[in-house]
């Protein structure tokens, strides 16, 4: 392993680091989906044009990031570059402004930290951080704030889906090996939020998107959750970020300074702060992050402003719900410090209600789930995806009362994230973007252009038990 200080000390353009973002009063968010992550449902067209294919089961065809790598290694970057740069764009950003959004959540793979792919068995595009960097000081110049959202994690933690980034029928994710792999992953994620200016709009990562939700199937996750939560503070805690006891809003403006380069390379086994499995995260950590640095540039470890007054980020896990089957981790065990908590619903899958309107106004018109969080001491609770779609035809009318109930039902916690912020407008691609797009939401007129507006606040009135 290279010495940190010999790595950094080829950094050079000074900047101060800025601080990390303050989570929103209430959040009116979209998810940047198929940007860092593709899955090729949402961008039929263009996916085929790339040389993709679809099929079903996903895991029988060219339908993931992984596949393609593995069919195309001379051309996976051009063409990932290409789609990259178009998907989402500073015209996506200003739109996504001027309607009000305030948070993005952003869908990535382990992958856009390329030190932790093994290139003997496992096929991704490379470059993505590039990007990252680029979207975040895009929606940061905007005022909009970020949650890095680990979404396809090492190993695969969701069977047959195309957002682990490869399909197969045998998660691998719930082991030692690739537990670690995504520590480490936190680790430097946690160091460039709070160190690159560009990284300044991030306030929460999210530990995992969409695990299993047999917790039988997923030994070992509530031990991950506390060493996720451990990873992150044993980082901020290297950069002197500690807790805060007044309101987080404090001034960040200090003029005090520190060498990064020098306490990264005081670090070794034998003067760690931290507990043995994390002070070994920390030590794999250290060195990608340096090199990531170099990668991305943009600020000099050897001097870094202001990082004690900066706030801790968000800690951020699906809630406890998730997991409905078996003796599910509570995430609320491994809060230490600021921490958030995610729920999803989707009703076109099913298993939620009756496939009809009224079953799906009096559903929604009635969620406990905001409730329930509290009760679980899973709080705040935001309510990272959720969709207009319905497993019935809909007309334009319940459209727009279903998007009025289902935003009621969200703002009683921390707020909403909308699945996705556009989608793919095609031949291929049909009337898709109908219920999964916002942008077309609102386009429509079933999503008001003020997000925290509603077309009819009364709706859920004749459903309310």
């Amino acid at each position: 392993m290279r010495s940190v200080f010999s790595v950094a000390a080829g950094l050079s353009c000074l900047s101060l680091a800025t601080a990390t973002a303050i989570i929103p009063d209430k959040i009116y968010g979209v998810n940047l989906g198929s940007w860092l992550l593709l899955e090729s449902w949402m961008l039929p067209g263009e996916w085929l044009q790339m040389g993709g294919e679809q099929c079903n089961p996903c895991s029988s065809c060219i339908a993931t990031e992984f596949a393609f790598a593995q069919a195309y290694p001379d051309t996976v970057d051009q063409k990932f570059e290409e789609h990259w740069n178009t998907w989402f764009t500073g015209d996506d950003v200003n739109q996504l402004k001027d309607l009000g959004i305030n948070t993005a959540r952003i869908p990535l793979g382990y992958w856009i930290i390329e030190p932790l792919v093994d290139r003997k068995t496992e096929f991704y595009p490379r470059g993505g951080i590039h990007q990252l960097r680029r979207g975040l000081k895009q929606l940061k110049d905007a005022g909009i704030v970020a949650i890095l959202d680990h979404h396809a994690l090492p190993g695969v933690a969701a069977d047959n889906q195309q957002f682990a980034g490869q399909c197969t029928n045998t998660p691998q994710f719930y082991t030692d090996y690739n537990y670690n792999r995504a520590l480490v992953w936190a680790a430097v994620m946690t160091g460039l939020s709070h160190l690159h200016p560009d990284f300044s709009s991030v306030f929460a990562i999210e530990a995992a998107n969409e695990p299993l939700m047999n917790a039988t199937l997923t030994p070992g996750y509530g031990d991950y959750q506390k060493k996720f939560v451990q990873t992150v503070r044993a980082m901020e805690s290297l950069l002197g970020i500690r807790a805060r006891t007044q309101n987080r809003r404090a001034s960040t403006d200090s003029s005090a300074s520190f060498n990064a380069t020098e306490i990264f390379n005081g670090v070794s086994p034998a003067n760690c702060r931290f507990t043995g499995e994390i002070c070994k995260v920390i030590l794999e950590a250290l060195p990608i992050l340096v090199d990531v640095s170099l990668e991305v540039g943009g600020f000099d470890l050897h001097s870094v402003f202001g990082l004690a007054g900066q706030p801790q980020l968000m800690t951020n896990f699906m809630d406890v719900s998730w997991q409905s089957a078996g003796p599910a981790a509570n995430p609320a065990d491994a809060a230490m410090g600021p921490q958030g908590y995610d729920n999803h619903l989707y009703y076109v899958f099913g298993g939620v209600a009756d496939p009809n309107p009224k079953a799906y106004m009096t559903s929604i018109c009635n969620l406990q789930r905001v409730q329930n969080a509290q009760a679980s001491r899973n709080i705040p609770l935001w309510f990272g995806e959720w969709g207009l779609p319905t497993q019935f035809s809909a007309t334009d009318a319940f459209l727009r009362d279903w998007a009025d109930a289902q935003k009621l039902a969200y703002t009683k916690g921390a707020g909403w994230i909308f699945w996705n912020f556009k989608v793919e407008i095609s031949e291929e691609a049909g009337d898709l973007a109908r219920e999964w797009s916002y942008m077309e939401g609102v386009k429509r007129g079933y999503l008001t252009r003020d997000p925290a507006a509603l077309h009819n606040p009364n709706v859920c009135d004749p459903y309310i038990n």
